[in-house]
Order: C-alpha cells, then sequence, then structure tokens
C-alpha cells in the first residue's frame, strides 16, 4: 500500500520551501524568494500557510526602516518533511 502524502507539503513552493529550510538555521524572505523564483505574494502566502501549520516559525522585524522577515523550521516541520520524503522513497521502491 503507498503512504499517503502530506498535501502541504505536496506543493511544489511550500516543498521547496521546506528543502532550503532543512538545510539551514534560518533563511530571510529576500533568500527564500531567489532560491524558489516565487513571486513576492505567492512566497508570502505559502509560508503564512506553513506557519500557520506549525512547520515553520516566522519572525517579522525590521532593519532600520526596512522590513525583515526570517523563517525557520521547526520540530514539527523536520518530522513533517522526514515522513514525506520517507512516503516519496516507498513510492520509488514499488
Amino acid at each position: 500500500m503507498f503512504k499517503e502524502l502530506d498535501p502541504l507539503l505536496h506543493s511544489q513552493l511550500r516543498l521547496a520551501i521546506m528543502s532550503l529550510l532543512i538545510g539551514v538555521e534560518e533563511a530571510d524572505f529576500v533568500f527564500l524568494k531567489e532560491k524558489t523564483g516565487a513571486t513576492s505574494g505567492n512566497l508570502s502566502v505559502q509560508i503564512d500557510k506553513l506557519n500557520e501549520a506549525g512547520y515553520i516559525k516566522v519572525d517579522k522585524t525590521f532593519q532600520g526602516k526596512m522590513p525583515r522577515t526570517v523563517c525557520r523550521i521547526t520540530h514539527k516541520g523536520i518530522r513533517a518533511f522526514e515522513e514525506y520524503v520517507k512516503a516519496i522513497k516507498s513510492y520509488l521502491k514499488k
């Protein structure tokens, strides 16, 4: 039987965000935008969805007069990502 894929992570952009965050301590919005090639609006919406699910933590501050958004993956997010990867691997073995 195939394992169910987490629909939150099955989105290409959300999976890209999580893949980037799993390998770094934190990443700011500009870094994520550059690496994913997403528009600001779409990236913001997907970050909000991951944050609401508890997969990432978002800190919004100001650096001088410029807003700065920093994202970190949570323990829940790491577990969800690892389960997602495990589920994908199960598809490849069948």
